[in-house]
């Protein structure tokens, strides 16, 4: 199946390993050109050299820290500038630390509001003004969470706050734009075998393991072609809406 994707210019934030790598893998695959973007300068230019190696896109590499102040404005800037503007936007970046609230700190608060919330928020904002001022249709795809709509009891709430906030914005936004031809949409997985939880996977498998269904934590690919449907021209009549991709940890 064609999903319309051959030729599109897309942004996929935090795109160097776990799901963002297979979500910048999958699109390239589909024909996309992509910005491959991530904190580590070395992983940014292998990862890029192999899309376009392997699947024949322009895929560029451009390194971001994405909690330093203005590097979301910079990364953003960057990309228009490197495929000559954009097209698809996934803010996928972003943190799961651990902290119950009767020990978490401010800092711990803010700066997990800033990465999953603020960031998505600035690059969100910037994606609808290039689409409009280019007068061009375009696809935004937030990552949030299952406990955006469970609330957390493992140490995670104000990850569960910061990716609830985001599932209202984009709501939000979708109204906002969808006149002008942009489709704001969620993805919302579980638990999937991705660096950033290894740890607590290791530790408690069979704890999360026992919450899904389904039996199992997902693979990032599974996820991952869930954005790339929402990114898709089979996604143009779908806005607003939140895909949980959970194994049935979410239902809803």
């Amino acid at each position: 199946m064609d999903y319309g994707l051959k030729g599109k210019n897309v942004l996929v934030t935090g795109s160097t390993k776990g799901l963002g790598e297979a979500i910048v893998r999958i699109l390239a695959g589909e024909g996309a050109n992509v910005i491959v973007s991530g904190r580590s300068e070395d992983l940014v230019k292998e990862l890029s050299d192999k899309f376009r190696a392997e699947y024949g896109v322009n895929a560029v590499g451009i390194p971001a820290d994405l909690g330093r102040e203005g590097a979301a404005e910079k990364l953003f800037e960057e990309s228009v500038t490197a495929l000559g503007g954009l097209d698809i936007l996934v803010n996928n970046a972003g943190i799961w630390p651990t902290a119950y609230v009767r020990e978490m700190t401010l800092e711990q608060f803010d700066r997990t509001i800033y990465m999953n919330l603020e960031v998505p928020f600035l690059l969100s904002k910037m994606m609808v003004n290039h689409l409009i001022e280019q007068d061009r249709k375009g696809k935004i795809v937030q990552v949030v969470s299952q406990a955006a709509f469970h609330g957390s009891t493992t140490g995670h709430a104000h990850y569960a706050a910061s990716k609830a906030g985001l599932v209202t914005f984009s709501r939000s936004l979708a109204r906002e734009v969808a006149g002008y031809g942009i489709n704001v949409n969620s993805v919302a997985p579980g638990m999937m075998e991705t660096p950033m939880v290894e740890d607590a996977l290791a530790k408690k498998k069979d704890y999360y393991n026992s919450r899904i269904p389904i039996g199992r934590v997902a693979t990032p690919d599974e996820v991952a072609y869930c954005v790339a449907f929402l990114a898709s021209n089979k996604a143009d009549y779908l806005t607003g809406i939140t895909i949980d991709a959970t194994g049935g940890m979410l239902m809803r």
